[in-house]
């Protein structure tokens, strides 16, 4: 089997370490590389992986998958970039960081995939999106679908949408949770026990989100299902379309993928 090295075991790499493992990857197949020596003992040990330096990482693998921190991604380009061989796929999951940065610092020709996933990945309920650079092949972006797969979906997008991506699913989950903090809040001011609300809402989102995606329905259908007229769900949406919601919305996405933009083009 190929190998892939995971470079950078933080949060989402070891959450793609694990999905990997679950899918049916051997730990023989697998590589890790990681700065704090504790950590990488650990997870080793963990997962029975090897734990490797960043260029004996690079040398080994077929698959090279780049976990760490945007600021630090020209300093790990700089250290692999003579291990790197042809027919290699470079699979990036740095926000912000485009594929031409990745290609002129990597040997010419190398295949490179752009990755922006989110955190629901954690429970292998993640949304990914790919992206291939100029010289990608199907072979190599099928390679990332199927890493990327074992932690959730994933979908195939030009690059010019990775922007839009970042703003609707990357951050998405802090919208969700933004929602959530404000029914769990409205259910105490309302005379609810706070771990009694927590369920209610917790559950209610839960559902809602399994009907969305079970029914094939959209959404303002479901919505109207709820809504009897003169209700008590109208009464809420009223207020909610009285305060401009679902525009601050929309304002705060677009909010989003102009700052995606700006740190693409290395405007920190």
């Amino acid at each position: 089997m190929p190998t892939t090295a995971i470079f950078g075991a933080g949060v989402m790499g070891e959450t793609l370490l694990s999905g990997l493992l679950r899918a049916g990857r051997a730990a023989a197949d697998l590589v890790i590389t990681e700065r704090n020596a504790e950590r990488a003992r650990a997870l080793g040990d963990r997962y029975g992986v090897r734990v490797l330096p960043n260029p004996v990482a690079a040398g080994s693998a077929d698959t090279l998958v780049l976990v760490v921190k945007p600021q630090d991604m020209a300093a790990l380009l700089e250290e692999i970039r003579d291990f790197v061989s042809p027919g290699n796929t470079v699979v990036s999951l740095a926000a912000g960081i485009p594929t031409g940065f990745l290609e002129a610092r990597l040997p010419e020709g190398t295949s490179v995939v752009r990755v922006m996933p989110n955190t629901p990945a954690l429970v292998d309920q993640g949304m990914a999106a790919i992206a291939p650079g100029r010289h990608c092949t199907q072979e190599h972006l099928a390679e990332a679908e199927s890493l990327l797969s074992s932690c959730g979906r994933v979908l195939r997008l030009e690059e010019k949408h990775l922007d839009a991506v970042t703003a609707i699913s990357g951050s998405g989950p802090a919208y969700i949770f933004y929602v959530v903090e404000a029914m769990i809040e409205a259910g105490v001011v309302l005379g609810l026990p706070r771990g009694t609300a927590t369920e209610l809402v917790v559950q209610t989102l839960y559902g809602a989100a399994t009907m969305l995606r079970e029914t094939g329905e959209h959404p303002t259908v479901l919505r109207e299902q709820v809504s009897s007229p003169g209700g008590t769900t109208v009464a809420a949406l009223r207020q909610l379309d009285d305060h401009r919601v679902r525009a601050a919305f929309v304002t705060a996405m677009e909010a989003a993928a102009a700052r995606s933009r700006q740190l693409a083009s290395g405007q920190g």
